[in-house]
This record gives structure tokens, sequence and C-alpha cells, in this order.
């Protein structure tokens, strides 16, 4: 094994990132900015972690996350740093609906996460027993909550199962693939749990909540995708980061961190790289391996991290086969409750979402599902025929379509969220105060602060700031955007609304 010696040349400093996600590849982007020099490690041969574009019939399409929440600045802002800020686009629908009680149904509009200030805006959706129930909320007692509380539980309990099993479930399940009884009111609807901490009304708050938002007067798209795909937002990010001087290096897994007299050595199968301060934007499980030796209590507490895997399957249509079918007539595709029993959990009609993939193929017609939440990871081990033919049945129960796919892509996203359950803000909070105990090592990614694109670039910059301050002797500094995102941008991301979109 061969040992860089590059210390007399490292002045003023060197970073190495592990992990080329969006997150690592931010962080790297953030700290050429301070001068620092930096080496990005990934250890696999693509780069950008959930972020992937493809081919599909021919039609470049998105094969991970699709969109990216445009009221946080930061992904958006690193977008056009890195020179696609002509290629922004919003959705070109937002509509999206519910399958759910054997029928397409609209969204209803007026919600937190499902939510309802109003419970007359439910009607289609709830049977009239469900809302009854909702009725009968102000006349409850207070709801304890503690220091954390399951989604699911709290409004279940103030508003009835059926409200957190038709809407609250599919909308945060689309973000986490999780079980809205299992995740964290504090970390996944932050505004929510504050009203319940008010121990007031919950429809009264989710209204005070609304009208907060429509003051703030907020213009322009709550989405943005990228013409050719979110997919390539991290190519652009690591050719910028080329660029600046930065060295990214793939198929390069790190096996080992070291502490050193004067930082760290990271060894990887072919030699050790030594470094002043690293930033580990790695997994949970990776970033539990790597800090064993050098941070027991850390290492356990990311151990204890539990993900969710889903497949995607996106098919082509002839758009003739789609043509005359109402069903999907100005529909940016549909969320599936868990409770009504289907396969899917959710399907995407690409070509009407995005103009790009339209325009790109105005013959075809691009659709994708979605498949697998925690606990449900068994779908995943079907054969890739199978999952298309589970798909095309749920669709044609759903929307009518029979036809076949004139091509099909699955991909499988093993380990592809970080589920975020009761007291996970806690988890974190212990991660990072026994992180902050090494010098000049920071954590950054999913894990942490939201797993939407632009909580993860907040997360990184947070990480790459307190390096580049660590390593000037300055007092680190919080620079990470606000904590829990609620709205989300697709599957394989992060809020209110998910891989149906809105």
């Amino acid at each position: 094994m061969q040992r860089s010696t590059q210390r007399a040349d490292r002045a003023p400093g060197h970073v190495v990132v592990i992990g080329g996600g969006i997150a690592g590849l931010a962080a790297a982007h953030r700290l050429l900015g301070t001068g620092l020099k930096v080496t990005l490690l990934e250890a696999t041969a693509r780069l950008g972690g959930k972020l992937m574009t493809g081919e599909v019939a021919g039609v470049q399409v998105e094969l991970g996350a699709e969109s990216m929440l445009a009221r946080r600045p930061e992904a958006v802002g690193l977008a056009r740093e890195v020179g696609l800020g002509g290629r922004l686009r919003p959705p070109a629908t937002a509509t999206a609906s519910l399958w759910t009680r054997d029928a397409l149904r609209p969204m209803p509009k007026g919600h937190v996460m499902g939510v309802p200030g109003d419970p007359s805006v439910l009607g289609d959706v709830l049977s009239p027993e469900g809302l009854a129930r909702i009725a009968q909320e102000r006349d409850l007692t207070p709801t304890a909550v503690g220091d954390d509380v399951a989604v699911g539980a709290y409004v279940a309990d103030r508003l009835g199962r059926e409200v957190v099993d038709r809407l609250v479930e599919p909308l945060l399940g689309g973000v986490y693939a999780g079980d809205a009884y299992r995740i964290s009111m504090r970390a996944a609807v932050p505004q929510l749990f504050e009203l319940a901490r008010q121990s007031g009304s919950l429809l009264d708050g989710v209204t005070r909540i609304q009208e907060q938002a429509a003051a703030r007067q907020q213009t322009g798209p709550v989405f943005q995708g990228i013409e050719g795909g979110i997919g390539t937002l991290p190519g652009a990010v690591a050719d910028a980061v080329r660029a600046g001087g930065g060295e990214i290096l793939t198929e390069t897994p790190v096996l080992g961190l070291t502490r050193t007299a004067d930082g760290w050595d990271v060894r990887t199968d072919t030699r050790v790289i030594t470094a002043d301060g690293i930033v580990l934007a790695a997994p949970a499980w990776s970033a539990s391996t790597l800090l064993a030796a050098e941070s027991p209590a850390a290492s356990a507490e990311l151990a204890g991290v539990e993900y969710a895997s889903m497949a995607l399957v996106t098919m082509a249509f002839r758009r003739s086969d789609v043509a005359g079918l109402t069903s999907f007539d100005g529909r940016s595709g549909f969320l599936v409750p868990p409770v009504d029993g289907h396969t899917i959990k959710a399907a995407t009609f690409s070509t009407h979402k995005w103009q790009w993939v339209s325009d790109a193929a105005p013959g075809l017609f691009v659709l994708r599902t979605s498949v697998g939440r925690y606990g449900e990871e068994d779908h995943l081990h079907r054969e890739d025929a199978e999952l298309v033919g589970v798909s095309l049945a749920d669709l044609a129960a759903a929307t009518g379509l029979t036809a076949r796919p004139v091509a099909t892509e699955v991909t499988r996203w093993i380990g592809g969220l970080p589920q975020y359950p009761v007291g996970h803000l806690g988890r974190v909070a212990r991660i990072r105060d026994e992180v902050a105990k090494l010098p000049a090592l920071r954590v950054c990614g999913a894990v942490y602060d939201g797993v939407g694109i632009p909580a993860c670039i907040a997360s990184a910059r947070r990480a790459a700031d307190e390096i580049a301050a660590d390593l000037a002797g300055e007092s680190g500094t919080d620079t990470a955007g606000d904590g829990g995102e609620i709205i989300a941008t697709g599957t394989l991301v992060q809020g209110t609304r998910s891989e149906a979109g809105q």
C-alpha cells in the first residue's frame, strides 16, 4: 500500500469528503469556495446517490428523485451556481389524485401533510363515519406529546384513523417510504409538532398555519425540476468541483479512518491519504463502520438508523394507447394509501408532469410506479418482470390502462431512505455531540436534517462551514437551514407531497 506524503503541499488545509451523493458533492463544492484543498472519495462507479437519470425507449428519464423544493434556496441555488439555472423547470401540471375506495379521487387541498383545517375538503376521500369523527376534535381533551410523538398516533387520536390511513399515510409514506404510525412528528412535520405542544385544537392550528402561509404571499413554483432530469445535477456539481481544483475518485471505498497527531489518515484499498479534516457524507451504516474505532458512541447510534428500500418501475407506452383514457387527463399521477391493499404506492405520469419528457418523445407516454415501503421489502426480491406485472395490474385497476409497454426499466433502491422514527432528532443530536469531540470531522446527508435535496445540501454546507472554521482556528457555527423539511420532491426524497408529486 502506498502512503500519500503531501502535507507540505496541502496549505491551507486538505479535506477528504467521503461519499459522492449530492450531500458529499455539495460539501466538496462549498469547501473549495473557502480555499481548501478537497479530495472526494466515492465507493461506487457512479456519483449522485439517489439522483440518477437513465433511458427508457430512448427517452432520458429520472430513475431516482425527480424534483426539488423551490421554496428553500439551497437546491435551486446550487443548480444555478453550477450552470443549470437556465434549465430549471417547474412541473407542467401538479394535479395529483388518491387511488382510494376503488376510485381515483382528487387530492384534497387545504391540508398540512394530510391534516385538514377545514374537514369539508375531505368529503370525497373519507367515509361519513370518518368525517363524523373529525367533527369531534374540538371537544376532545388535549393530547400529551412529550418530547416527541408519532405523526400517525397523534393525528389518529385527534381526528381518527381514517384521516391517517387515507391521507397522512400516503403523503408521508411517499416521502420516507415509511409508516406514519412510527414516523416522528417533531422531525418530519415540525409545524404540527409545535401545534401539538400548544395543546389546542389541531383543526384550528392547521387553519392558522394556512393563514400564515397565505400572508407570506410566496410567489414562484413550489417545486423545480431540471430539463434532462434532476439526475444531471450531480454531474454538473462534480464538473464544478474538478474545475475548482478538487479531486474526485470513484470506485474508491474507504476502509478506515485513524486520527493522527496533526489530522487524519484515510485508508483505501490502494493507499493512505492524509487529511486535515473529514466530511463524512456516507449512509448511516457506512458512517457507523468508519467511526467505530474513533467514536464508538456515535458509531452505535448510527448503527441503529433503519432504512426503507423501494423499486421504481418506469414504463413507456405508445401515446395512442393512453389517448381516450380520462383517468389520465390533466393528472400528474396518484398516491395509494396502504390500507387499500394494493402493491404500488404511487404512480407518476412523467409525460404530463415534465414538459421536457413530453417533448422528447411525442409518440410515447412515460410513467413510473413505486413499490415497497418500510417493512415491505419482500417486494424487491421479485423478478423485474413480476414487478412490471403487478404494476400493470394496479394501473389497469386504477386507470383502465390495459396496453403493454414498449419498454420498461426497474430500478431498485436498497436502503434508499433513512427512517425518522420517534426520537430521531435526539439520536441526531447525540451523534453530532459525539462527532464534535473529534478534531475537524463532521457528518452530513439524509440521515440528519431531512431527506429532501435542499435539506441534504443544507446539511452539507453546515458540515463544510464548520470544518472550514475548525481549520481556521475559529469556533464552529451552525449554518444549516431550518430543520425538518415538510414538502417532498418525489419518491426518494422529502415533506407534504410525494411520488405523485404536486
